[in-house]
């Protein structure tokens, strides 16, 4: 069976999970999966994202009822904004000026860091490395395309892949758009998550859906040093994209295959947001409930406690105690044991 075959198998296989989601429990999920992409696009480059933040961000964009919202980040709106319009509007034309919002979204500051970028434009004349490492060590990955010739070779892409060729399987489309991208790497910097999120968009149009049930970016953060160890070959070579597909399918496949756990997850989440739509929480009460859904079930060891929460929280043991007796009354969770012995479970939403 070849890479491709494999990879089209592990996706029917999973497919079926997303045929028994209605409507509203969809959406909800939709919000998990792009919670767990938006974090791991940010953690394949060194970025640790709020998660209570990413998922506030994206109840709000999707209009997912969730209580306690709190507000997020600037540079969380702005990725938020980028996932879900690459995977709603998987079916509108991909042009420069969409390319450019979505970079200028990720840096509202136009800062990375405390350095000054130029954001909603392409990469200036100045020559450009992909380096890593520390100051005096670094190690040159790749360097990018002269610019005089950017433009062109971007308006190029942009036309391959508003009209790829019919008979291109969709996955083989979305693993070259990805590359391409990368080797093009256009801005100053965003190029990463604005290649992943093309690929999402990619992938959204190969199964003409919004909602994908495993997660390519959580997959590739896993395998972050092969990740980018085969996007430098495919760049500093001879431009020969045959072993970055056969990595690539072999990481849809992984993803979809191992996605049973990630499904449970999501459903499960999803339908306790759902259930619990209407409980007002506050803010400590959804981190600590995230915190809980987020470790699956027997993942929190030990149970949700008063001394745990009071520390995820930030706050002192006596509103903890009262938080938790709260969210027992509101049958978020049911109490364990009695006295200093006493712990939290999430209580079943089914």
């Amino acid at each position: 069976m070849t890479s491709l075959a494999r990879a089209r198998r592990a996706q029917g296989e999973l497919a079926g999970a997303a045929r028994l989601l209605d409507t509203e429990l969809d959406l909800s999920a939709r919000l998990e999966v792009l919670s767990i992409e938006g974090l791991a696009t940010s953690a394949i480059e060194g970025e640790k994202l709020d998660p209570t933040a990413v998922r506030s961000s994206l109840a709000r964009r999707l209009g997912v009822p969730m209580g306690g919202l709190r507000s997020s980040p600037r540079e969380v709106d702005g990725l938020v904004e980028v996932l879900v319009d690459a995977t709603a509007n998987y079916d509108t034309p991909l042009i420069p000026q969409r390319l450019l919002a979505w970079q200028a979204a990720l840096f509202p500051t136009g800062r990375s860091g405390l350095r000054e970028i130029r954001v909603g434009k392409l990469r200036d004349k100045a020559p450009m490395q992909i380096v890593s490492g520390p100051v005096g060590k670094e190690r040159v990955h790749y360097e990018v395309p002269p610019q005089r010739n950017l433009r062109a070779e971007l308006d190029r892409f942009l036309d391959w892949f508003n009209s790829a060729p019919p008979d291109l399987d969709g996955l083989l489309r979305a693993g070259i758009a990805h590359v391409w991208f990368e080797i093009l790497h256009p801005f100053e910097d965003g190029n990463g998550r604005v290649g992943r999120a093309l690929l999402d968009m990619a992938l959204a149009q190969d199964e003409a859906r919004s909602t994908r049930l495993y997660s390519l970016s959580a997959r590739f953060n896993e395998k972050r040093d092969e990740y980018y160890a085969v996007l430098e070959r495919t760049s500093s070579g001879d431009l020969g994209i045959t072993p970055w597909l056969t990595w690539f399918l072999e990481q849809v496949t992984a993803a979809a295959q191992s996605s049973e756990l990630l499904v449970n997850r999501v459903v499960n989440t999803a339908r306790f947001w759902l259930h619990h739509s209407r409980s007002e929480l506050s803010e400590r009460q959804v981190k600590a409930l995230a915190r809980l859904l987020d470790a699956g079930p027997g993942g929190f060891e030990g149970g949700m406690t008063n001394r745990k929460y009071a520390s995820l929280t930030k706050t002192s043991p006596a509103t903890a105690q009262r938080d938790l007796a709260d969210l027992v009354a509101k049958r978020c969770l049911v109490q364990v044991g009695s006295g200093r012995a006493a712990r939290y479970e999430l209580a079943n939403s089914a």
